[in-house]
């Protein structure tokens, strides 16, 4: 046991989730600005050895373990978090226009079972403010870009979201990840069906050659769809067709799940909580097997990044051993600290 789970771990359990999202959020930015930080918290959390590299969609990554989603919904603390040690950032989800969210309280924690419920309801300031954020970044932190439908957009409208989004943040970000998973916006996974997810990938692809066409590299960005854990093996299956189809680069293994099956925590109090997404150990096992069997069927033809309930070493080796290419931590990082990532680090190396 460490400091982090400890002592800070305990202390931050005593407040509102959210709230800690926001204080965390201060705390790094305040501590940051303090002369000598960042080099002081860069040289006690990043490794850098030639063995943890990884040229994944083209891209060159100082490591293989990277943020999930959801925690720089605004691309505020891209900086601060890479010095933490991570290999690349997820910003998002964005949406085009500002939207506040769903009503509070929206986020949970589950500690008997190490998970967290959310019903965020991509909550953001737009994709305006995420730009002119990025346009200010430091070369050498790869971000992705994860995007997203406004909440009062119609689902048949939804492709013109996602230009926005795709179009807005195309110079700025390295790769794109198609957010059509959350459960926390209404009538959003529908569009993982077939045919509605064909017609998004394959316009957001056209745009991709258009935009590349007229860019000073001449070069497309890799685009990944984030997929639910919930899916059937059938699901899946089309999830693998979509992709050979549409020729897009890899998914996201998995987003939260709406199941609650096998929780420690008492079933009253998860009645209580309600809606949202669930994300942390209970996860652990279903994404990886979700990793395993788009691999296997594929054929290892395309890119998969896992995520869901990676907690230790062990989670992250499992998941790169069923197929990952890379992965992304973030309940994982809420419950264990930033230490969890020089520790799935050091375990690579010792593999190596």
């Amino acid at each position: 046991m460490g400091f982090y789970t400890q002592i800070i771990r305990p202390l931050l359990s005593k407040i509102d989730p959210e709230r800690v999202h926001h204080l965390v959020y201060k705390l790094l930015k305040f501590s940051f600005s303090i002369p000598g930080v960042k080099p002081l918290v860069k040289a006690s959390h990043l490794m850098s050895d030639n063995r943890l590299k990884r040229t994944v969609l083209g891209i060159d990554f100082p490591n293989p373990v990277g943020l999930a989603a959801g925690f720089d919904k605004d691309a505020g603390l891209f900086e601060e978090l890479s010095c933490l040690g991570f290999g690349f950032i997820e910003v998002g989800t964005v949406t085009p226009l500002p939207q506040p969210g769903n009503d509070k309280p929206r986020m949970f924690r589950l500690p008997l079972d190490s998970a967290l419920i959310n019903r965020m309801g991509f909550n953001n300031e737009g994709v305006v403010p995420m730009q002119s954020r990025l346009k200010r970044r430091p070369p050498g932190i790869i971000v992705g870009g994860n995007i997203g439908k406004n909440k009062v957009t119609p689902n048949d409208d939804a492709i013109l979201d996602y230009e926005v989004c795709f179009s807005s943040l195309f110079d700025f970000v390295d790769y794109f990840a198609v957010n059509v998973s959350s459960p926390n916006t209404p009538g959003l996974r529908s569009l993982q069906e077939k045919e509605p997810l064909m017609f998004i990938l394959n316009r957001l692809q056209e745009l991709n050659s258009d935009l590349a066409s007229h860019s000073k590299l001449n070069k497309r960005k890799p685009i990944l769809l984030k997929i639910a854990p919930d899916l059937t093996d059938t699901q899946l299956d089309e999830i693998i067709e979509v992709v050979d189809a549409t020729k897009i680069d890899g998914v996201i293994a998995t987003n939260t799940t709406i199941s609650r099956e096998g929780l420690k925590t008492d079933s009253d109090f998860v009645s209580q909580i309600g809606a949202g997404g669930l994300s942390g150990k209970p996860l652990t096992h279903r994404s990886t097997e979700v990793i395993r069997y788009l691999h296997q069927k594929s054929k290892g033809s395309f890119v998969i990044i896992g995520a869901g309930g990676i907690h230790s070493p062990e989670d992250a080796l499992e998941k790169l051993k069923a197929g990952a290419s890379l992965i992304q931590l973030y309940t994982g990082f809420i419950y264990e600290g930033p230490g969890l990532i020089q520790r799935i680090n050091r375990e690579i190396l010792s593999k190596s």
